[in-house]
């Protein structure tokens, strides 16, 4: 006589049976095991997937820059030899000396520093007022004018030399520091990152100041710009970046040392130094050029983490 299991009463009247012992569903799942933090395979794939790529991305980056250094102290003949030596025998700043005697650099520099400061402000205030326009000012057209602002982010800058050289030379700005600033006051990364983030501030703040009767300018600088601190401090510092490093423009432009920036007097550097002998002093010129804006970068890349971030999260 065959004994049966007990069985108990399922939902609207049916009759479940229970599961058999070690069938699926007869008890809570435990999850799977994680390694331990110090064990092999967590350690493997650690090294793997993380310290690889970020040794050998930051090696592709570095090298170049310790090598342009280290040259920039060398000899002659330390440079154009069949054995390669990575330290110079000798810590000489004559190849400095040199660089900055060959060609007008406090010219260069002064150029350089104009340009950056002027052509990067003039950016900036044009991006912030641009991107407040598009989120926060109702007129007609404003999506396909942002439309076209994507447009022109995506178009290569190259494509515009041309026009934009046909029509400073007409207007006289030809070898002159506002003829190197005007045709690239626009930035299309500007007004898209900052009307990004723009649209991520909460309305609240701007009704309040509205209700106490703040036009758009106060509005602007006395609430959305505050708040973006980070956003506009990105901005700020990729235009720097970009106008010190211009190079293309400024070589169009300009033929005249009183007006050249800083890039393009390592041209003018190279073609007085142009045999084998003036690599040193080559790497010199080019040290003196780099090292201003990359103490620059150095000390404000923490704001491009935080202003790229700005909004990506929403809760």
């Amino acid at each position: 006589m065959s004994t049966l299991s007990p069985v108990s009463p399922g939902p609207a009247g049916t009759v479940l049976s229970p599961a058999p012992d070690g069938a699926p569903g007869s008890g809570p799942e435990s999850p799977p095991r994680r390694p331990a933090p110090f064990s092999r395979a967590n350690l493997v794939q650690t090294i793997a997937g993380g310290y690889v790529p970020l040794i050998l991305a930051t090696l592709v980056v570095v090298l170049p820059l310790v090598w342009m250094l280290l040259s920039s102290f060398k000899q002659p003949g330390e440079i154009i030899t069949m054995d390669l030596k990575l330290l110079p025998d000798t810590v000489n700043l004559e190849n400095y000396k040199t660089a900055m005697t060959t060609v007008p650099f406090g010219q260069f520099f002064m150029n350089s520093l104009i340009v950056t400061a002027v052509g990067s402000s003039v950016k900036v205030i044009l991006a912030i007022l641009t991107a407040y326009a598009l989120v926060f000012v109702r007129f007609p057209f404003k999506n396909a004018i942002f439309v076209l602002i994507l447009v022109a982010l995506m178009v290569p800058p190259q494509v515009s030399i041309l026009p934009n050289y046909i029509l400073i030379a007409g207007m006289g700005g030809k070898n002159t520091l506002w003829g190197i600033i005007l045709p690239g006051l626009g930035t299309a990364f500007g007004t898209f990152l900052l009307r990004q983030h723009f649209r991520t501030l909460p309305g609240s703040i701007l009704e309040a100041a509205e209700i106490d009767g703040a036009g758009h300018w106060r509005r602007l600088w006395q609430v959305v710009a505050p708040v973006s601190v980070p956003s506009i401090a990105t901005v700020a510092l990729v235009t720097v970046v970009s106008e010190w490093n211009d190079y293309i423009w400024p070589l169009i432009i300009t033929d005249r040392p009183e007006t050249m920036t800083l890039p393009v007097g390592l041209t003018l550097l190279q073609n007085s130094e142009g045999n084998g002998s003036g690599w040193g002093i080559l790497m010199a010129g080019a040290v003196l050029v780099i090292v201003p804006i990359l103490l620059v970068f150095a000390a404000l890349q923490r704001y491009i983490v935080a202003g790229l971030t700005q909004g990506s999260v929403t809760g």
